[in-house]
């Protein structure tokens, strides 16, 4: 059902007060056929919506907001693992559960990552050492044109950190319909990332004897150490992806700064975005209800309701303090609309 003048706020986690032209809520794939017709009959533009975790409204959307609700959610088992395909508008964090406690190892490290499924293969969703492309297979999607279904392997997802070709030659052409995971019996703990070596090491924990469920148990303490919740306090997550550097680069920024923190990753290495934000002053900084988290840089909060514009502001202010003082560009994660 279309439904004119909606107010978007409890559609984003950053509580932004914006409103939609036009709102629908599709639960099925015809539903989602017949919005989509109606944008194209209206030569409307498109905003996709799930768990609203990564968007920042900097104004009322001018076309139809469609909300994905598309639900479903099976594990199939195999002789190596277990296939699991989820609709889109299943939470992401309740699947990552679900496998856990079904005793099948592979997502643990991406505990609590807020939003749903339909969003994770767009931005390649990663934390702690894992990627979804570790365990993606396929995924199928409805082409915003024709109303068609498109199935897309690994490969023509062409994933890239915090990357895919949702965020590039596929941006705003696909709307995601449902992922296939794929978990093998075979699993070994990936613990390597400092925090979770750290957590493990304090409780006397072998990496080699943990359960997938002590992973995630050690996910969801650290990250509630540090990110807030965005129920307690609006906020949109990580904003800031990782700044990649080659190694010149890294070597002149170490050389200047002993306590840089940062991650091989290939022929690069992966900057710390909080620790650089942090660094250059900006945690816990608060400007008319906007502002950076006081236990993560990485995370700005909107405990004011203001406008997107404010938080966008506050955004390009810290990313050129940053590119002043280590001559590193930031990028911000979450996508603005309109």
């Amino acid at each position: 059902m279309i439904q004119p003048d909606v107010d978007l706020q409890p559609f984003n986690t950053m509580t932004i007060a914006a409103r939609a032209r036009y709102f629908c809520a599709a639960t099925t794939l015809e539903e989602l056929r017949e919005a989509l017709s109606f944008a194209q009959e209206q030569q409307l533009p498109i905003l996709p919506l799930g768990g609203g975790s990564n968007i920042v409204l900097t104004g009322d959307f001018p076309g139809l907001a469609l909300h994905i609700g598309l639900q479903g959610l099976s594990f199939e088992s195999l002789s190596d693992g277990v296939r699991i395909r989820a609709a889109a508008g299943e939470n992401w964090h309740q699947l990552v559960m679900r496998s856990v406690e079904s005793g099948y190892g592979g997502l643990e490290n991406l505990a609590l990552i807020p939003g749903n499924i339909g969003a994770a293969p767009i931005q390649n969703i990663g934390a702690y050492g894992v990627e979804l492309k570790d365990s993606f297979e396929q995924l199928t999607a409805m082409e915003v044109a024709s109303g068609n279904l498109v199935t897309f392997s690994a490969e023509e997802c062409q994933f890239g950190y915090r990357d895919s070709l949702f965020k590039n030659a596929g941006k705003d052409r696909y709307l995601i319909c449902e992922v296939v995971l794929k978990l093998r019996a075979e699993w070994r703990p990936q613990a390597s990332y400092p925090a979770l070596q750290q957590y493990f090491e304090e409780r006397g924990l072998a990496v080699d004897s943990l359960t997938p469920g002590q992973v995630a148990g050690a996910v969801i303490d650290i990250r509630n150490s540090k990110l807030p919740n965005p129920v307690e306090i609006p906020n949109a997550g990580s904003f800031f992806k990782n700044p990649l550097v080659n190694g010149s680069q890294y070597a002149r920024l170490k050389a200047q700064h002993p306590q840089l923190v940062a991650f091989a990753a290939g022929e690069h290495w992966k900057l710390a975005a909080g620790w650089l934000i942090d660094q250059a002053g900006w945690r816990g900084f608060r400007r008319d209800g906007v502002g950076v988290h006081d236990r993560q840089a990485l995370v700005l909060v909107n405990p004011g309701h203001c406008c997107g514009r404010q938080v966008v502001a506050l955004a390009e202010d810290i990313a050129r303090d940053v590119q002043q003082k280590f001559g590193v560009t930031l990028e911000a994660e979450p996508r603005f609309y309109p």
